[in-house]
């Protein structure tokens, strides 16, 4: 199925039609080898996915969507990470089980969706019992996401745009809404409303998380009254402060800033206002460039 797939790939919207079988990359810069950044303990996840003991994060090489203000853009250009073998993942997710995490949380793995679901039934063939996080851009086809069916418990997509305009200009991807408002819908068909365990720790469901972009407050809130109004309290939502300008945005002048308190506290009052009770929202500073780990193939 594997090479079947990935010898004329489309499993993102992107639908380069390269045979990653023979070497060749498209979008997402990468062949059919597993390549993979960092593996190990994460805390700074949503509560209820790190809890204390941590999320098992495996941050996967590449990105299909590539927004240019991406904090994770030494690995979503394919500039680190280690190649690894199917087996090796499914060592990986065993390896932190025993560490204690409350979960595998898949990081950007949508272009090695086929091998992930190998990796998945070869782990729990091994004993691997925890729940696994689909971590993602939301950028998905709902026909590789049904690949997951079975295999994900927990949905972890963002839903980063709305408008068109907004999301040619920063991800290249003006149909960025038209693919993730229907791969939401799919991740919440597959699992269904959110449940957890006596520590709150979830243990199936959907979180969408926003990250909130200086200036664009208004397609936020757009976003947010989609979300509540098509899902309502089936699923739960992230809205994120912690846009951190690099210096890979000083092209883009408008978004080379820190969102303001003022704009998140704009964000928050109005999800408040339209009646949004499951969500989280985040306090103190966290755009900071310290939130961001280090990729240098820890746990790999």
């Amino acid at each position: 199925m594997i090479k079947d797939i990935l010898s004329d790939c489309t499993l993102c919207p992107r639908n380069c039609h390269v045979d990653r079988t023979r070497g060749q990359t498209g979008y997402c810069r990468q062949t059919d080898e597993l390549v993979v950044a960092r593996a190990a303990l994460h805390m700074w996840e949503e509560p209820c996915i790190s809890g204390e003991k941590g999320s098992g994060t495996v941050f996967f090489s590449g990105c299909s969507l590539g927004c240019v203000f991406c904090q994770n853009h030494n690995i979503s250009k394919g500039l680190a990470g280690k190649k690894i073998t199917i087996e090796r993942l499914s060592d990986i997710f065993i390896e932190l089980q025993g560490k204690g995490a409350n979960n595998i949380n898949l990081v950007t793995p949508s272009h090695f969706v086929p091998q992930i679901v190998k990796a998945i039934s070869a782990a729990r063939s091994k004993g691997l019992q925890i729940p696994i996080v689909y971590n993602c851009s939301g950028y998905e086809r709902t026909e590789t996401l049904r690949l997951l069916e079975g295999y994900v418990d927990i949905y972890l997509p963002d839903l980063k745009y709305m408008d068109r305009k907004i999301s040619k200009r920063y991800a290249n991807a003006d149909d960025y809404f038209d693919y993730a408002s229907k791969a939401v819908r799919e991740m919440v068909r597959q699992v269904g409303e959110c449940t957890f365990d006596e520590k709150g720790i979830m243990r199936k469901g959907v979180i969408v998380r926003h990250l909130a972009l200086p200036g664009y407050i208004e397609d936020s809130k757009n976003i947010i009254k989609f979300l509540h109004d098509t899902f309502g309290d089936a699923i739960f939502i992230s809205i994120m402060n912690q846009y951190t300008p690099l210096a890979i945005v000083e092209k883009y002048p408008e978004i080379n800033r820190k969102l303001t308190d003022e704009e998140y506290d704009e964000l928050v009052d109005y999800a408040i206002s339209i009646g949004v009770e499951n969500g989280f929202i985040q306090e103190g500073e966290t755009a900071l460039e310290s939130f961001i780990p280090e990729f240098n193939a820890e746990g790999v």
